[in-house]
């Protein structure tokens, strides 16, 4: 299915920094619990992520890219606010996506 130009303009993806990772060990596939740091605008939102390839330590800290308006999903016991983008490999394995530089938190993915 194609996207229009307007239809990729409605996803609202935005730079932002894990401040917690949290193990989810409820979770039916492995995955992590973040708060992630959206800035002034937007601030900290929620998100369950299957991204356990990475170390709690290796998460902390990093910026991360992140649809911010798709509605919240109830995953177990954990409310996801954000979707954490990344590109998934044929072994189901995560490779997040990551701005380069230092963008300034919140910003958007045009």
């Amino acid at each position: 299915m194609a996207l229009t130009p307007d239809q990729f303009d409605a996803v609202d993806m935005r730079v932002g920094r894990i401040v917690s990772v949290e193990d989810f060990p409820g979770a039916r596939i492995p995955a992590w619990k973040l708060e992630i740091d959206f800035g002034p605008e937007l601030g900290r939102r929620r998100s369950s992520a299957r991204i356990k390839n990475y170390a709690a330590g290796e998460l902390e800290g990093a910026l991360v890219v992140a649809v911010v308006n798709f509605p919240p999903k109830q995953i177990g016991p954990v409310r996801s606010e954000v979707l954490v983008l990344g590109a998934v490999e044929p072994d189901g394995t995560v490779q997040l996506l990551r701005p380069d530089g230092d963008p300034p938190l919140g910003s958007r993915i045009a």
